[in-house]
């Protein structure tokens, strides 16, 4: 139920609060109501936008799983291949593993610093009062600010940009000023995202399971207008190496004052890491908007072999 799925979202920012980070949810649900067994086209035609909504938010969730009795929930059993709801599924399972740098970066926050994934606004904005009762929104790491749709055929939702920070439209680049509510397009395809002035958002090459290929090159979207830093953590993504120390980190550090990107020293090994890589810098700005797209040119692309290189705006 549409409810259900309302519900998800508190419950596993409660959960992150507590101290449990990997939290998920059964996109779909697990049990359903009897009407999508034997569905009418009104009823299918529901079905298939609730799990298009439940998909979307839980591509932002810690463990991201599509789990449920009957009816299948492979995508291609939802909706055909020129439906919007297919094509949202697929467009939002590439993002994840677009993502996976940043994701798995997240996770070894969590192992080194006890962080957690999946953010109550008051965690990272305690200053903003105004955060204190929303749990339909949340932060998916430093970065991201996820704003699920909950409501049967709903193409807008309003959304409160925490104060203290300034943000970008993940899908346009448009600048706003945080400390103000508005209403946000929400299109059958796409539930609004915001990005964080001052992020670097490391990516990854399009994959289809996580060990497919190397992270090379590595695309970093810089959202300027304020300083900003992250931790980029990888090891061999296999073995248990990585508590004996077996990992690497890189740190990306943004200065807005003086408008540079320092990809700083690489510290640590492990066992098949790439001793030297390709970096991909998108520069998104406020006089400059630009969707997050891994299909334009790069502003800058720069080989990486370990050791510091700055990099101003372009």
């Amino acid at each position: 139920r549409w409810y259900d799925l309302k519900a998800q979202i508190p419950a596993g920012l409660n959960f992150s609060l507590s101290g449990l980070p990997y939290w998920t949810t059964d996109i779909g649900g697990f049990a359903v109501e009897p009407r999508y067994e034997r569905p009418s086209q009104e009823d299918l035609e529901e079905w298939r936008e609730l799990n298009t909504r439940w998909f979307q938010f839980g591509t932002f969730c810690p463990i991201f799983r599509v789990h449920g009795q009957y009816p299948y929930r492979e995508m291609f059993h939802i909706a055909p291949e020129d439906h919007p709801a297919y094509q949202s599924m697929v467009a939002y399972t590439k993002l994840r593993y677009r993502l996976m740098p940043y994701i798995y970066s997240l996770v070894g926050m969590v192992t080194y610093h006890h962080y957690t994934l999946m953010r109550a606004l008051v965690m990272d904005f305690p200053q903003d009062p105004n955060v204190l009762s929303i749990g339909d929104q949340f932060l998916f790491g430093p970065f991201l600010l996820v704003n699920p749709v909950t409501e049967y055929k709903a193409r807008s939702r309003s959304v409160y940009l925490p104060s203290g920070a300034n943000w970008y439209d993940f899908k346009t680049g448009k600048y706003f000023s945080g400390g103000q509510t508005l209403v946000a397009e929400a299109p059958y395809t796409d539930i609004p995202i915001f990005v964080k002035a001052g992020a670097i958002l490391p990516c990854g090459p399009e994959i289809q399971y996580t060990d497919e290929k190397p992270a090379d090159p590595l695309r970093l979207f810089v959202y300027t207008g304020a300083n900003g830093s992250f931790l980029l953590y990888e090891d061999d993504g296999t073995t248990m190496e990585y508590e004996k120390g077996a990992y690497t980190t890189i740190p990306l550090i943004y200065d807005e004052a003086k408008k540079r990107l320092t990809i700083g020293e690489r510290t640590g090994k492990f066992q098949g890491m790439l001793e030297k890589r390709t970096f991909e810098i998108i520069w998104i700005t406020p006089e400059r908007p630009r969707p997050l797209d891994f299909d334009q040119t790069p502003d800058t692309c720069v080989l990486y072999q370990g050791e510091p290189v700055h990099v101003p705006v372009k």
